[in-house]
């Protein structure tokens, strides 16, 4: 697919899509609590898709389901297929194999697409301590796993990702029968993990934690049968109407939990620092484009935002820095090879200095064709920073938003964009 976008103002109403970081955990817990789950405001992106397809794979039914709310029930951990599929979902794979493995059979965990070339290193460190064999391993997916996943004490490493370590604490919350403790080394995205933990909690399992670096999991009775849940809005994805309305625009978005404990809340702030105009309610939020400031981030806890802030910092009189570069090797793309080929075909001039992307301020972007690298973080941005250019900007591949946001560019077009969508 492909998307012509010409330099336009927009405006309007959004509603933040629901969290896929928050319905894939969900899922899980959905899977593992023995009992009827109601989900109200489900995702359907490509990867709650895959999550969905996952846990009827691991032996949940899904009872009823529609745009608004989906019913599962599930006994725990009961495979029908001897492979699991992800589809091109990281977080499913991470999440869903040490699950997976609670089920004490032969078990294929494989994907498609980018995920294929994702590292999966760590399974091979973890699942062995655990009483997990590995076969055909490579470093990634595809992988035979065969054994009974223990719930017993261990120390990892997080400082590749945080979703190897959400994926042993929902396996352990539901299955450690005594006290254990999961010990981290170099933790990186904890917020990911304070939500993994509030899926937890809502779900009847509490795991303690020691500044991050030791998780206490003790064994806890069982809640109801039946556990009601509601998907916030997805803080990654409203990022992009919260950098398009600061850059040219004037949208309010409805949705968004401001007590959310998701990494990406944190642009917020930033842009509150920048400049933008805000105002919030309980409801919602309107934000109106205004001159803004360079500005200073780390996004080493919220790696997402990069690409979005690539632009926003394109609209920063002076210099920007963004922090953190070292997170974006292991995306759905080389991300740091992505938004850099993206901010030269826009002409924005860049530099990389140390672990800090440095970007600055650019009165009006070049026309260009800029390819998504089959990144829906790349197609999003591209999407809004071609608002700002001097002519049409094409985005190749612009299919890849169905990965998290699939209702991207009809809400762009909503929002008074001209934007035209050519199927190839």
């Amino acid at each position: 697919m492909q998307a012509t976008i010409k330099p336009s103002k927009i405006s309007g109403l959004v509603k933040a899509p629901a969290s896929k970081s928050m319905m894939q955990r969900v899922c899980a817990a959905a899977l593992l609590h023995k009992g009827t789950t109601v989900i109200h405001n489900p995702g359907y992106s490509e990867d709650d898709k895959a999550s969905l397809h996952i846990i009827q794979q691991l032996g949940a039914k899904i009872i009823s389901q529609d745009a608004h709310t989906i019913i599962i029930e599930s006994n725990g951990v009961n495979p029908t297929s001897d492979t699991i599929d992800c589809d091109e979902s990281g977080l499913a794979a991470r999440l869903f194999t040490p699950i997976a493995a609670l089920a004490g059979k032969e078990i294929t965990i494989t994907g498609r697409g980018s995920l294929l070339n994702r590292s999966m290193g760590e399974f091979a460190i973890i699942l062995p301590q655990l009483g997990v064999e590995l076969q055909k391993f490579n470093g990634g997916l595809p992988f035979k796993m065969q054994g009974h996943l223990q719930a017993k004490d261990i120390t990892i490493n997080g400082d590749i990702s945080s979703q190897y370590l959400s994926g042993l604490l929902f396996a352990f919350a539901f299955s450690a029968t005594k006290p254990v403790t999961i010990q981290v080394q170099d933790l990186k995205s904890k917020p990911y993990i304070d939500l993994t933990l509030q899926v937890l909690k809502h779900f009847g399992k509490d795991v303690a934690h020691d500044n991050y670096t030791i998780f206490h999991v003790i064994p806890s009775a069982g809640t109801e049968s039946t556990i009601e849940i509601a998907i916030e809005g997805d803080w990654s994805n409203a990022s992009y109407w919260l950098v398009a309305a600061a850059t040219n625009g004037d949208i309010t978005i409805e949705g968004l939990d401001n007590k959310s404990v998701q990494a990406d809340k944190e642009i917020l702030g930033l842009l509150q620092k920048a400049g933008a105009q805000i105002q919030q309610n309980d409801k919602s939020m309107q934000i109106t484009a205004a001159p803004l400031r360079e500005f200073e981030f780390d996004a080493t806890d919220c790696p997402d935002l990069f690409p979005a802030l690539a632009i926003l910092a394109a609209k920063c009189k002076g210099e920007s820095y963004i922090k953190g570069i070292h997170r974006l090797w292991h995306k759905e793309s080389n991300r740091i090879e992505s938004i850099t080929e993206m901010l030269h075909q826009l002409n924005i001039h860049y530099s990389i200095e140390d672990d800090a992307l440095c970007v600055r301020y650019q009165n009006k972007f070049d026309y260009a064709t800029i390819d998504s690298y089959n990144d829906h973080r790349i197609a999003m941005a591209a999407g809004i920073g071609a608002l700002l250019a001097k002519g049409p900007v094409t985005i190749t591949g612009a299919e890849a938003v169905n990965k998290s946001y699939p209702d991207f560019f009809k809400t762009l077009i909503s929002l008074g964009a001209n934007c035209e969508i050519n199927d190839l």
